[in-house]
């Protein structure tokens, strides 16, 4: 993983298990279940994973790029004229939030450490 390269990738379903099979039976993907609310996917080149919502669509992708140091590229985001949409969070597996570019575009940032 390297600090500021697009990592992940997240998309909301309603129906977490009827998403899974589409895309395990049209594209052979792999997942990992992480409870009723989320589920994981892997080989499609990129991994990322899928979370239950019955909000409507209308962007359904998340872009989640990597950074070490949360509270150095919240800061850096900021001063750049980003606006935090969520702040820090934890999630098994790491921590995260996501901020609201210029333009209004929704992304997040998630580390391991």
């Amino acid at each position: 993983m390297q600090n500021n390269h697009i990592n992940y990738i997240e998309f909301q379903a309603s129906d977490l298990q009827a998403i899974k099979q589409f895309y395990q039976s049209s594209f052979n993907w792999k997942f990992t279940d992480y409870g009723p609310e989320y589920i994981a996917f892997s080989e499609s080149g990129l991994d990322g994973g899928f979370f239950k919502s019955d909000a409507s669509i209308t962007n359904g992708a998340l872009v989640i790029l990597y950074h070490e140091d949360l509270i150095q590229i919240q800061k850096k985001i900021i001063a750049a004229g980003g606006q935090i949409a969520k702040d820090i969070f934890s999630f098994p597996g790491g921590r995260r939030f996501h901020f609201i570019d210029p333009a209004g575009n929704e992304l997040a940032v998630w580390s391991d450490k």
